[in-house]
């Protein structure tokens, strides 16, 4: 398996438009791990962990966001693969 670990960074309207339960269902879709979680300054962070080709679904997903959504920024840095998660979670 070709695991890979990202970080994500969005900004923009991503607040308030189910954004977080949204990567959820789309991230467990393609059955990628992680977390998804809003940040006080209006931006969400997550941290995706999978099979390479379902990790980059999961980014190309995240440029739109759900209907509602304005995703201005997309800042993806890549990170060792841990394989910490045995699955995806909102942090609150």
């Amino acid at each position: 398996m070709n695991s890979k670990r990202v970080h994500l960074l969005i900004i923009g309207r991503v607040q308030g438009v189910y954004f977080r339960q949204s990567m959820m269902e789309t991230a467990e879709k393609n059955n990628v791990l992680g977390w998804v979680q809003n940040l006080p300054d209006n931006r969400v962070e997550a941290i995706l962990e999978g099979n390479a080709s379902n990790v980059y679904a999961v980014i190309e997903w995240a440029h739109f966001g759900p209907a509602g959504a304005v995703v201005d920024e997309l800042k993806i840095t890549e990170e060792n693969y841990i394989g910490e998660f045995s699955d995806f979670e909102i942090h609150y």
